[in-house]
């Protein structure tokens, strides 16, 4: 990822959850301003720690823009923490 804009914005989710080796899969997200992005590729998805809150980290793109969402497994939250330019 390039150009990487840090952000801490909370984002509306629609998601799958299922059984397997991927049990959440988001489909798309809307900003705050209105604007939904729809997924198009997951790359790494991975379990980190904040404090005692376990929270999954998704590596997501649309195809024109890379975006790290996490979800907080606590409360039940996603937040969009990074958008940068998709460079192929």
């Amino acid at each position: 990822m390039n150009d990487e804009i840090l952000l801490n914005e909370r984002v509306q989710v629609i998601a799958v959850f299922g059984e397997g080796l991927n049990p959440c899969r988001p489909l798309k997200f809307r900003r705050p301003n209105g604007r939904e992005v729809e997924i198009t590729e997951i790359g790494l998805r991975h379990p980190s720690t904040k404090g005692k809150r376990t929270v999954h980290m998704f590596d997501v793109t649309d195809g024109g823009a890379d975006y790290r969402l996490e979800f907080d497994s606590e409360r039940l939250t996603w937040h969009l923490t990074m958008e940068a330019d998709h460079y192929e």
